[in-house]
């Protein structure tokens, strides 16, 4: 089996994706312009940040590995408790904010930066000064309560000692007051000594529970971690939300992605024939490929413009066939089509032209006895044809064949139309009839209705040399191509090839660029065809 390169599918890629190009613009802009109008429409949201530092305490501090473990949970301990209900009150309260604290919760974002002791406290709102306002409250309120929380640990200590401490002091007092009033009475020197020994055992108590105080305070400030606030939050000049220009951009791409999803789409279900896919699908040689032309002045293209690019295709059309069997030379060819519509009997009669030109004898038969066309292609009446042989109880031509304008080429119409076509067409004296004809002639081009509407091509098929099997690429199905040709195929029909018919040379798609290359190449070498023309008037 052969394979494509892949050059050639990405070359029909983008040949697609090029015939395409306004549905992808259309999405592009569409999904560009929705997304900017939405955006334009939709409430900035601003973001304001604070950084915190974890300001860990000094007794804590070591190098082993549990310390650092220990460093870490507080951290993110820190960053779990930024948001809890009664940091979010307190910071409610003292901004006056008109929120509760599930919405206000959906607002903030902590993050704890990797590998530091840092956490990034963020806010979104509407307002910027807000945002950057609710930020630095969450910071202090959150440090305050953590100090608070933390000196508590030591407060029942430090506040017995300082009760101690207060009536120890009292003491003194009372005790100094009282040797002030003895003076310098020596009746009373028991009494002073008594109590100049009261006051030193006082003193030295009082020495005792401010050392104690101070050794608490020490080991509260040695014990207590605290969050310090290293850069203040302040108010951003661009808003987070919308971002208009990524949202535009983002909205475009998938625009575009959904275009080219639906292309392939298309190009996927689309069930008619494009000229690359005739020897992959049919399996046949590509034997001509013509332009979209009309008749000239009533007359086959061939014959009024014998050197526009169209008459040159049907003469490669008519090499084509010579070369297509040289051991056994073709006398006669049956032109049909898969379809209606396809082109058959302008073929025809332009390949009749075309071989008549090249000095052979020529006859078109109009083997179409439901709609004939053969005599319009050549201005001729349809009073006589191959239907009054029929009815004629001797086998004889009897001036039935008309002579065209065109030397060599003459014109076997079909006559009256019969109610039985396929059973004239599949009889012996329809073989006999073209026998008769092929004695006055060197080829025959017979016509004959599409393979797919009725049988008369099949019963007609065995009966000729050859087989020429027109198409409209972009009209004719696919399938009806294969069931055409398989059924040829199976009556024993020798199916020469395909001739793509009808082509838009202007279009741009990737379905004609064959015969695009084909065509611009003549063009430049014989020149336009108006130039043509007035060489063919000289």
């Amino acid at each position: 089996m052969e394979t494509r390169p892949f050059s050639d599918d990405l070359r029909r890629y983008f040949a697609v994706l090029w015939h395409w190009a306004w549905l992808l613009i259309l999405a592009l802009v569409v999904a560009g312009g929705a997304a900017y109008l939405v955006s334009i429409r939709i409430t900035p949201v601003y973001q304001a940040a604070t950084t915190l530092l974890v300001n860990e305490a000094p007794a804590t501090k070591f190098t082993d590995y549990s310390s650092v473990l220990t460093s870490e949970r507080l951290a993110r301990t820190y960053t779990e408790l930024l948001t809890t209900k009664p940091v979010l009150e307190e910071v409610i309260t003292r901004l006056g904010l008109k929120t509760n604290i599930a919405r206000l919760q959906e607002t903030i974002q902590v993050e704890l930066v990797r590998d530091t002791q840092l956490i990034v406290v963020s806010v979104e709102n509407t307002d910027p000064q807000q945002a950057a306002a609710i930020a630095n409250t969450i910071a202090i309120v959150f440090s305050e309560r953590n100090q608070e929380l933390q000196a508590s640990r030591y407060a029942t200590s430090k506040e017995s000692l300082g009760a101690q401490l207060v009536q120890m002091d009292a003491q003194i007092t009372s005790t100094n007051e009282a040797l002030a009033t003895l003076g310098d009475d020596t009746a009373q020197s028991d009494e002073r000594d008594r109590l100049e020994a009261t006051l030193a055992q006082y003193r030295q108590t009082y020495a005792s529970l401010l050392q104690s105080y101070e050794q608490v305070r020490v080991a509260e400030a040695s014990s207590t971690s605290n969050v310090v606030q290293v850069e203040e939050a302040s108010a951003p000049s661009l808003p987070v939300r919308p971002r208009t220009l990524i949202n535009v951009l983002v909205a475009a791409v998938m625009g575009l992605a959904i275009g080219v999803g639906i292309i392939f789409l298309v190009e996927a279900l689309d069930d008619t024939l494009s000229p690359d896919a005739v020897s992959r699908q049919l399996g046949l040689p590509v034997l001509g490929v013509i332009a979209r032309h009309q008749l000239t002045n009533g007359k086959p293209v061939v014959a009024a413009e014998p050197r526009s690019p169209v008459a040159e295709a049907f003469r490669s059309l008519r090499t084509n066939i010579q070369f297509a069997s040289v051991d056994h030379p073709l006398h006669t060819l049956l032109v049909t089509s898969p379809s209606p519509e396809d082109g058959k009997s302008t073929v025809a009669a332009n390949l009749g032209v075309s071989l008549a030109q090249s000095g052979r004898r020529v006859t078109v038969m109009d083997a179409d006895l439901r709609r004939p066309q053969v005599h319009k292609k050549f201005g001729l009446t349809n009073r006589t044809g191959i239907t009054s042989i029929f009815v004629q109880p001797q086998m004889r031509l009897n001036g039935v064949i008309q002579e065209t304008e065109i030397s060599n080429l003459s014109a076997f119409t079909s006559g009256s139309l019969p109610p039985n076509p396929a059973e004239l067409l599949g009889s012996e004296r329809m073989s006999e009839i073209i026998r008769l004809v092929r004695e006055q002639s060197d080829i025959i081009i017979i016509d004959s209705p599409p393979v797919m509407a009725v049988t008369d091509a099949a019963v007609l098929a065995p009966r000729v040399d050859g087989v020429l099997l027109v198409v409209k690429p972009g009209t004719t199905k696919l399938a009806a191509c294969k069931q055409a040709v398989e059924q040829l195929q199976r009556v024993g029909a020798n199916v020469l090839g395909v001739i793509l018919n009808d082509i838009e040379i202007n279009r741009s798609g990737y379905k004609y660029a064959y015969y695009k290359g084909y065509y611009y190449t003549y063009h430049r070498y014989y020149g336009s065809e108006s130039d043509a023309v007035t060489a063919k008037g000289k």
